[in-house]
């Protein structure tokens, strides 16, 4: 992960005043921890959920148990409700999620390991879910989960009204 990257980051929330959490299933804490990493980052980081059992989803964001039935955690529509939790529960202006398969195992023929979704929140606009592929071992579907989640709240701070 690149330092500069948060910086970045930590720069564009602190200029428009805004906050951020997390939420995350496959990548553990990873992405808070990140965050966290870089000295003074409680200026605009607030917290992180590690929501990594579907009982957690449910009780910490309110995923609905629909959903999880329906879809799956790893879905785009369990990757949306997981930011559109982090926004009933903290309160800051963005969320990022992340739910997915880093395996080496639980994977199947229409989620494979490295199947990752990754979900992005603003307050007062709707969820922004996409489906990623990651290869490698466990530790590197996690490390490009993360540095994906970033880069794209990055992308999406720096282009917010």
């Amino acid at each position: 992960m690149s330092d500069r990257l948060i910086e970045r980051l930590a720069e564009a929330l602190l200029a428009r005043g805004e906050w951020l959490a997390t939420a995350e299933s496959c990548t553990g804490g990873l992405i808070a921890k990140q965050l966290t990493d870089l000295a003074g980052s409680s200026a605009w980081f607030e917290r992180g959920f590690v929501t990594y059992s579907n009982l957690a989803k449910m009780e910490m964001l309110a995923v609905p148990e629909e959903i999880l039935d329906a879809h799956g955690a790893v879905s785009g529509e369990c990757a949306a409700a997981m930011v559109r939790g982090i926004l009933r529960a903290a309160p800051v202006d963005w969320g990022v999620a992340v739910t997915g398969i880093a395996g080496p195992g639980g994977g199947s023929d229409d989620k494979p390991v490295g199947t990752v979704w990754i979900a992005w929140i603003q307050r007062g606009h709707a969820p922004d879910a996409h489906r990623f592929f990651f290869e490698g071992g466990r530790e590197s579907v996690r490390e490009q989960t993360a540095q994906t989640a970033l880069e794209g709240l990055l992308y999406r701070v720096r282009e917010a009204g």
